[in-house]
């Protein structure tokens, strides 16, 4: 039996004026819940509503001690919501059940991490010249609109959430229509923590409804969006229109390299995890792989063993044991295939693992694969490692957002920077080596806003995160930086001079004498 879902706005649940979202579960092709959508008339009273929220001071001026105590109640309520909302998330995403074990309940640090920020956070003063005493502020910016992808529904919404909250502003979530069903139950916990009503609304909807009216209204200062790169450019073109403040957290084709002396077991595992973890379906995801040609045959047969045993156990995301689940949609499904096909035109024999949708029943668990969007582990690559065909092929250019990867070799520090930094996209790369200097000397040279040595995709709330090149973006998340984007500076400078030494300054006095200026 399907459930269905309203709008949160105002501190409670409102039906919407907007079609009806089917909520599909990805691992079966069952619709499973329906949610309301925003229309523009929904959008404009949230709006107006979380501006007066705003200009009530009701949040923006509560004093910092009592917004970290709501954050901070926030983390604990988080906690005790914990199973249900790992249920839902693997349920409307196809995520399995051991990553989102893993994933959800580290999303407390975020509210954690933003409430100390507000305990601890100093303010300048600056060294302005005579007596005078200028000290700086941060002011939140007002109404803000956050716009959330599917990949990781809660993760994103709360990297965004923390610190725009603790900076005092007004919060519109729009998450991704395919998944917007945890993002509701996160309103919900908010209230609950002690968010005011108005605070926080949740309008889920389509993008070229709900969230075009939401983006382009005049009272949103700030827009913050994490999506593919041209809907990242759409929505800044309207944002710039209303001279908002704008992040974007956009596409990615990570490149992973691979140098002669790196522990192998351990890089392969960290392609497989970088490449494969949310079936593919990361923006950081490891899915250009540089390998050094004198490991390259023994790295390329590690991988493609560890590939075939993820696919081994592919089954229902619930089950624990389950490795991988499926890919979000049926169009995701056919995007990866597409680009797949493309480049086995290059090479037949290009496929050393994966390759083709699953069909049939799992191993694992009988699942039935037909009936959900799953695809394996693939990895493309030629036996000889400096044959660089596949370089003209989409998949090594265009955001698959599947769990593919493609296999290419260097022989050269400077030949590996070079097919590493080949790419519009420049948010995520890793480097895997012994060599400290070489680590140093490489990741400096390497085009990327995030850059790991022997690791991958590791996120923390006081790390950024955001892309080095248009395509992946503008500014980042996590850190202080997030929490400042979402401020704006108020400067005040006190003259606490006597009263002789200002009678003194009197810039229109008879007379030639000098006079200051600044």
């Amino acid at each position: 039996m399907t459930t269905e879902h309203l709008l949160w706005i105002g501190g409670l649940e409102k039906a919407g004026n907007g079609e009806l979202i089917p909520v599909e579960n990805p691992a079966t092709g069952e619709i499973v819940a329906h949610c309301h959508s925003a229309s523009k008339e929904d959008v404009v009273s949230a709006v107006e509503l979380a501006h007066d929220t705003y200009k009530s001071g009701v949040w923006s001026r509560a004093p910092r001690h009592v917004r970290a105590e709501v954050l901070e109640r926030a983390a604990s309520l988080f906690e005790t919501h914990l199973a249900a909302l790992i249920d839902i998330e693997v349920t409307q995403t196809g995520r399995a059940i051991r990553e989102m074990n893993a994933q959800v309940p580290s999303l407390v640090k975020w509210f954690r991490y933003y409430a100390a920020l507000l305990r601890t956070e100093e303010r300048s003063v600056l060294p302005t010249v005579g007596k005078l005493h200028n000290f700086l502020d941060r002011r939140p910016l007002g109404v803000v609109v956050q716009i959330t992808p599917f990949n990781h529904p809660l993760l994103i919404a709360v990297k965004k959430l923390a610190p725009a909250l603790a900076a005092g502003n007004s919060v519109l979530l729009k998450p991704s229509e395919l998944t917007p069903i945890t993002s509701l139950m996160l309103g919900k916990i908010m209230k609950e923590a002690g968010l005011p009503d108005g605070v926080l609304s949740v309008l889920p909807g389509y993008g070229a409804t709900t969230g075009k009216a939401l983006v382009e209204h005049p009272l949103v200062k700030k827009v913050d969006v994490t999506g593919g790169t041209a809907a990242g450019r759409a929505i800044g073109e309207i944002v710039g229109r209303n001279l908002a403040k704008y992040t974007a957290e956009l596409g990615g084709k990570a490149p992973l390299v691979v140098f002669q002396d790196a522990d192998l077991d351990a890089a392969v595992n960290g392609i497989a995890f970088g490449a494969f973890i949310a079936s593919g379906q990361t923006c950081v995801a490891a899915t250009r792989i540089i390998v050094h040609e004198s490991i390259y045959s023994e790295v390329l047969q590690k991988l493609t063993t560890r590939a075939t045993s993820i696919e081994r156990r592919m089954g229902s995301p619930k089950n624990p044991e389950c490795m991988m689940g499926p890919l979000i949609s049926e169009r995701q499904l056919k995007n990866v295939e597409e680009l797949v096909d493309e480049a086995c035109l290059y090479h037949e024999r290009i496929v050393q693992a994966g390759g083709n949708r699953l069909e049939g029943r799992s191993e694992l668990d009988d699942t039935d694969f037909s009936k959900g969007y799953y695809f394996p582990p693939t990895i493309l690559a030629y036996n000889k490692p400096k044959d660089r065909s596949i370089l003209n092929a989409r998949i090594w250019r265009e955001e698959a957002f599947g769990p593919v990867v493609v296999v290419v070799g260097f022989s050269t520090e400077e030949e590996a920077i070079e097919l590493a930094n080949d790419s519009e996209f420049g948010l995520g790369a890793a480097i895997w080596t012994r060599d400290l200097a070489q680590a140093f000397r490489v990741s400096e040279q390497i085009d990327a806003g995030i850059v790991w040595v022997n690791t991958h995709h590791r996120n923390d709330p006081s790390s950024p995160w955001g892309g080095a090149k248009s395509s992946s973006g503008v500014g980042s998340e996590n850190g202080i930086d997030a929490y400042h984007a979402y401020t704006k500076t108020k400067s005040t400078i006190i003259n606490y001079a006597s009263a002789e030494e200002m009678a003194a300054e009197d810039w229109f006095k008879e007379g030639a004498g000098t006079v200051r200026y600044g």
